[in-house]
C-alpha cells in the first residue's frame, strides 16, 4: 500500500492532463484535415468537370472519370492523415516512433519481396486509371465477365453483373478488358426476314421505324445520331439478315434497342412482313405408312359425308 501511495504521489497529474489535451487537439486537427481534404476534393471535382464540359467532353463521361480519380485520392489522403495521427499519438504516450518506423521499413522491405502480386495489382490499377481505360459507372467485360463497374480500388476492381453477383478482380490479373460505355454506346441489330420478302421494302420499313424512334420525346435525347442501316448482311439458313446500328448515350443502348425491336415487331405485323422461325418435319419411318393411309382415308370419308 505504501508503494502504491508513493507511486500516485509521484505521478505528475499536470503532465497527464497536458498530454491528454494535446492528444484531443491532435485528434481534432486530424478530423479537420480530413474534412478539409474531402471539401477540397469536391471542389476540385466540380472544377474539373466544368473544364471538361467547356472543352466539349460529355459531362457524364468526364464525371465518371473524375469521380474515380477523386475516390482514389481520398483513399490515399485518409490513409496518410490517420497513419500520421497514430504515430503522433504513440509519441505523445512515450513510444519512440523512430525505431518503429525503421523496423517498419525493414519489415516492409521483407514483405515486399513476398508481396509482388500486391505491388503488381497496385501498379496495374494505377495505369488503368491513368490511361482512362475504365471508370466507376461503366459497363465493362473483364476476363470474360460483364457487368457494371461499382468500384476501382488500388488493388481490386469490383464488378456487379445483371444477376446482382459482385465479382472482385485483382487489377494485376486483368488480362482482357472491354469497356462498352466509353464516350458513346451502340445497339447493333440483326433483323431476319423471310426469303420471300422484298429486302428493299423491308429496309424502308426499318428506316421508318428508326425515324419514328428519333422523333419520340423519350427516345430522341438518348440517340446521338440517326440510325445506320447497313443493308443485307447475311443469307442465313432460313432468313435474310439485315444489319444496322444505333449510336446512343453510354449505357442507353439496351433501353433504345428494346424499344426499337418492339416497334419493329408491331410494324412488321401491320405490313405482313414475315419474321421466320425454325420449322420441324416429323418423319415416322417405313412402318408408319399404313398410319398415313388411314389418316388420308378418314379425311376423304369425312369430305364425302359433308
Amino acid at each position: 500500500m505504501e508503494s502504491i501511495k508513493t507511486f500516485i504521489e509521484e505521478i505528475s497529474w499536470s503532465a497527464i492532463i497536458t498530454a491528454s489535451l494535446r492528444m484531443v487537439l491532435i485528434f481534432i486537427i486530424a478530423w479537420v484535415a480530413t474534412w478539409l481534404m474531402k471539401s477540397a476534393l469536391q471542389r476540385f471535382e466540380v472544377r474539373l468537370v466544368g473544364k471538361a464540359t467547356a472543352r466539349g467532353e460529355s459531362s457524364l463521361e468526364s464525371r465518371k472519370r473524375i469521380e474515380t480519380i477523386a475516390r482514389l485520392l481520398k483513399q490515399a489522403g485518409l490513409l496518410a492523415i490517420w497513419i500520421t495521427f497514430f504515430l503522433i499519438i504513440l509519441r505523445e504516450i512515450g513510444v519512440e516512433v523512430g525505431p518503429l518506423i525503421a523496423s517498419a521499413g525493414i519489415v516492409g522491405l521483407a514483405i515486399g519481396f513476398g508481396a509482388q502480386n500486391l505491388v503488381r495489382d497496385v501498379i496495374s490499377g494505377f495505369f488503368m486509371i491513368l490511361e482512362n481505360q475504365i471508370r466507376v459507372g461503366d459497363v465493362a467485360v473483364i476476363n470474360g465477365t460483364g457487368g457494371l463497374v461499382e468500384a476501382i480500388n488500388f488493388r481490386t476492381t469490383v464488378l456487379r453483373d445483371l444477376a446482382g453477383i459482385v465479382h472482385f478482380f485483382p487489377n494485376g490479373t486483368i488480362t482482357t478488358l472491354s469497356n462498352m460505355t466509353t464516350e458513346w454506346s451502340a445497339y447493333v441489330f440483326d433483323i431476319g426476314v423471310a426469303y420471300k420478302e422484298n429486302t428493299d421494302e423491308v429496309i424502308e420499313v426499318i428506316r421508318e421505324v428508326a425515324d419514328g424512334l428519333m422523333a419520340d420525346e423519350d427516345m430522341k435525347n438518348l440517340i446521338l445520331e440517326p440510325p445506320e442501316i447497313f443493308g443485307v448482311d447475311k443469307l442465313d439458313n432460313s432468313a435474310v439478315i439485315i444489319k444496322g446500328r444505333i449510336k446512343t448515350l453510354p449505357i442507353q443502348q439496351w433501353t433504345v434497342g428494346r424499344e426499337f425491336l418492339r416497334r419493329i415487331k408491331l410494324s412488321f405485323d401491320e405490313k405482313n412482313i414475315e419474321i421466320p422461325f425454325p420449322h420441324s418435319t416429323i418423319y415416322f419411318g417405313e412402318a408408319s405408312k399404313p398410319f398415313d393411309v388411314k389418316l388420308m382415308e378418314a379425311a376423304a370419308n369425312q369430305s364425302k359425308e359433308t
